[in-house]
């Protein structure tokens, strides 16, 4: 199994109680009236150290939230897709993209398909929109390649290790097969009642942070504290929010190099070795997607971050080699840019406010 070591630059000045700030509320972020004072009491610091500290984590930039991770295709509709944008074009193209709420994610990668993003809406009809808006807009093809089997998605980061959280193993793993995103009936984020809709929209901004975050948050939506706080623990139950914590920055942590990695695998070996594939520590992220045949024929990816191009090379390497995955046709893409990366919208605010 991989072990390739990855380097998390943290700030100098960082102390021991603040490492913990960043590291260990990634998940299991204590959903209760008064959440900063829990964590003080855990880490030694006042409440109001705690959140002082957590504002100046966002303002530098190492954390980009304090927060819901919505499980993809669980609330609303997801989809991966890309574009092949005209050289001459290219910061053209991305700055209309980037300009969509619906897209939380906006990468320049190392392929002719050049233009990565990540497409989120309250519907498929709302995806499919926002799609041929952007063709229209840009004249370029998108490619759209929807999960279908998910084996590791959570953006955790273990700090100690710099590679992702392992608090909670691969939960495909654990549940002895992965989890086939067409077998989770999908819940439209317009379908949800009125006031679920408006904290998902307030949770999509983050947690405030301040002495009592979830009255803050519940006053956005209209709900008490209490009843804000009873429908997040009822989402972490149904799996609706994947995890509720500290989203950091990997970027800003030192992982500035990051590739996805795509094989062409068949059909009926794909699950399996997309486990195998997920229990790799060096897999930051790892999922099965619709191939868009002809241009694109590759149905499993992973993500490998890192603090350099050939270390992610050298992980990547040694687990294709161990689980054999190169003897099908395969690709890397290295991220170049990043356009955009913040938070899933499924519902834009001006879409709450006429709902």
């Amino acid at each position: 199994m991989s072990t390739t070591p990855r380097h998390v630059r943290l700030p100098r000045t960082l102390d021991a109680a603040g490492f913990r700030l960043l590291n260990d509320w990634q998940r299991d972020f204590p959903v209760v009236p008064r959440p900063f004072a829990q964590i003080g009491a855990e880490v030694g610091m006042a409440e109001h150290d705690v959140i002082a500290a957590y504002r100046r984590f966002v303002d530098d930039g190492l954390v980009s939230r304090v927060g819901a991770v919505f499980a993809p295709c669980r609330l609303g509709a997801s989809a991966l897709a890309a574009l092949a944008a005209p050289p001459g074009r290219l910061e053209e193209v991305a700055a209309r993209i980037s300009r969509e709420p619906a897209i939380n994610h906006n990468y320049q990668r190392e392929h002719a398909y050049n233009l990565w993003f990540v497409v989120t809406a309250a519907s498929p009809g709302g995806l499919r929109e926002v799609v041929a808006g952007i063709e229209r807009d840009t004249g370029c093809a998108v490619i759209v390649l929807p999960l279908e089997e998910e084996f590791h998605i959570d953006l955790g980061f273990d700090l100690k290790t710099g590679g992702r959280a392992r608090r909670h193993a691969c939960h495909a793993l654990d549940a002895g097969a992965a989890s086939p995103a067409a077998a989770v009936p999908m819940e439209s984020a317009c379908a949800l009642p009125a006031l679920e809709r408006d904290l998902v929209t307030a949770l999509q901004a983050g947690l405030p942070l301040v002495a009592e975050p979830f009255a803050a948050l519940g006053a956005r939506a209209g709900l008490s504290a209490g009843m804000a706080m009873e429908l997040i623990e009822r989402w972490l139950a149904e799996g609706l929010v994947r995890r509720f914590g500290v989203v950091v920055r990997h970027h800003e942590l030192g992982l500035g190099a990051n590739a996805m990695c795509v094989w062409d695998v068949p059909d009926e070996v794909v699950s399996g070795l997309g486990r195998r594939l997920a229990a790799e520590p060096a897999v930051t992220l790892c999922y099965r997607r619709r191939r868009a045949l002809p241009g694109w024929p590759y149905n499993l990816f992973c993500m490998i971050h890192g603090s350099a191009r050939g270390e992610v090379l050298a992980a990547r390497d040694d687990l294709a080699a161990r689980l054999g995955l190169d003897a099908h046709p395969h690709d890397v893409l290295f991220s170049c840019r990043r356009f955009k990366q913040t938070g899933a919208c499924y519902l834009p605010p001006r879409e709450a406010a006429h709902a």
